[in-house]
């Protein structure tokens, strides 16, 4: 009983968020440079979570030689992660506790932002990886400018738009690999 009124919050917090962002079912945002329908190594299987860190992109393998293409932030330098896992966990408008590089370097802060605020790094959803406090995830409006760059402390920054796109196309156990 009390994970489904944690989920019906969790549900509503986000409903009122979306809402004041004027995110509703199909009539949100999508920016020019967001997801596209693009050519890609048949190498990989269908379902696969590709990210190619120099060109600050993500990619999920359609088969058949197509991927759908994100633009994400990757990890400032040294703070960017390369190899392979899986999806962990997803969640919509998720709390988000600062770790612990984050809170050093930014010590005033709050260490906890709550879920469907407009100041939550994690944005509208996130998406966990079998990493620790790695993630692919929204963005905050102030932040939308960094996709495309180095600036995260190790997570994959999304646009709101496009992390909601992917975590409805991707499971838990879905394999991501990170190439430089």
């Amino acid at each position: 009983m009390r994970k489904n009124n944690r989920r019906f919050r969790s549900a509503r917090l986000f409903a009122a968020w979306a809402a004041s962002f004027g995110l509703v079912a199909g009539l949100m945002p999508v920016s020019a440079k967001a997801r596209e329908s693009v050519a890609f190594s048949p190498n990989y299987p269908a379902g696969m979570i590709i990210i190619r860190q120099h060109e600050r992109k993500l990619y999920l393998t359609e088969g058949n030689g197509l991927a759908i293409r994100y633009p994400i932030a990757i990890g400032m330098a040294g703070r960017a992660w390369s190899g392979e896992t899986a999806v962990e966990a997803k969640y919509i408008a998720p709390d988000w506790k600062a770790p612990a590089v984050v809170r050093a370097a930014h010590p005033n802060l709050n260490s906890v932002i709550p879920g469907g605020s407009p100041h939550n790094p994690m944005g509208a959803a996130a998406i966990t990886l079998r990493l620790p406090e790695v993630a692919i995830h929204g963005t905050t409006a102030s932040m939308r400018r960094s996709v495309g760059t180095a600036a995260s402390f190790g997570c994959i920054r999304m646009y709101n738009e496009d992390v909601l796109d992917l975590y409805q196309r991707v499971s838990v156990g879905t394999p991501v690999v990170s190439i430089p």
